[in-house]
């Protein structure tokens, strides 16, 4: 069996059978690693969907900040409504939408495998692989059992640190922010939601987060997205895979296994910036 991580799809279908194929991806006999951001922005977010799920077992997929978008507009009780340059009707609208939503609610926000970790966007420097899929899974429980109740207080920047003793929405909230949405953190570990430029763009008190010294998870390879100016990038400890396809960049693959790389064009679209 190979393994195959690939970078925020966001909808684009299209360069992701194109990608599978270079790859020679066997949808019976391998793995697709999908670091989250399935949905949004793109031309065929429902497509992609149906495509991970008929993947069964052979998907391993892990929530993004998108896919926790559309859960909450569906899911949310009102918490959460579409925003201009979603592309998430479809979805909404089609006759499958209960099973595909069902599917999804139920992903992980991490995923661990031997020396690797999966998550969407990053990690807080005082969390060690293992602390982070004990709290991902405590978020994942309270969304399932409440989805209501869970987006209605997920949405905010703060609390921005991470302590132990922090409870109840607030100590939920900052385990998706961090799992989905981190880029830069100060090196005591207080995360900025705001910036979303490219390293050296930032504040001089701020470090991506996985250059902070000393960080717990160093140990492990950490497999990630989110981060379209970042682009792909590999050295020890972090394979970020986001290339901004949807953002008239490329989809990027890489073997888990082999060293093998591979990147897809954009189609030729382009969404406009400014969403994560």
């Amino acid at each position: 069996m190979a393994r195959l991580a690939i970078g925020d799809v966001q909808g684009c279908l299209e360069e992701l059978r194109a990608l599978l194929r270079r790859a020679n991806f066997s949808a019976d006999r391998d793995q697709l690693w999908l670091v989250g951001d399935l949905v949004n922005r793109g031309p065929d977010s429902l497509g992609v969907l149906r495509f991970a799920r008929a993947l069964g077992d052979n998907a391993v997929v892990v929530l993004g900040n998108h896919d926790l978008h559309l859960l909450a507009v569906a899911f949310g009780a009102g918490a959460r409504t579409l925003r201009a340059g979603d592309t998430l009707d479809p979805v909404l609208q089609a006759s499958d939408r209960d099973a595909l939503l069902a599917w999804l609610i139920t992903r992980p926000l991490a995923v661990a495998q031997g020396d690797d970790l999966m998550v969407h966007a990053g990690l807080p420097p005082q969390w060690t692989p293992a602390r982070t899929l004990e709290l991902a899974a405590e978020v994942e429980a309270r969304l399932r059992q409440d989805p209501a109740g869970f987006f209605a207080q997920m949405y905010g920047n703060r609390p921005d640190r991470w302590d132990e003793s922090l409870q109840g929405a607030d100590r939920l909230r900052f385990v998706v922010n961090a799992l989905t949405r981190m880029r830069f953190c100060r090196a005591d570990g207080t995360i900025d939601l705001k910036q979303k430029g490219r390293p050296g763009t930032q504040p001089d008190t701020l470090l991506p987060w996985f250059e902070v010294p000393g960080r717990l998870s160093r140990g492990v390879r950490v497999i990630c997205g989110h981060w379209s100016a970042l682009g792909f990038v590999e050295r020890p400890g972090l394979l970020a895979l986001d290339s901004g396809c949807v953002w008239g960049g490329s989809l990027t693959a890489a073997s888990l296994d082999d060293g093998e790389r591979w990147q897809q064009p954009s189609a030729g679209y382009r969404v406009p910036a400014g969403g994560d």
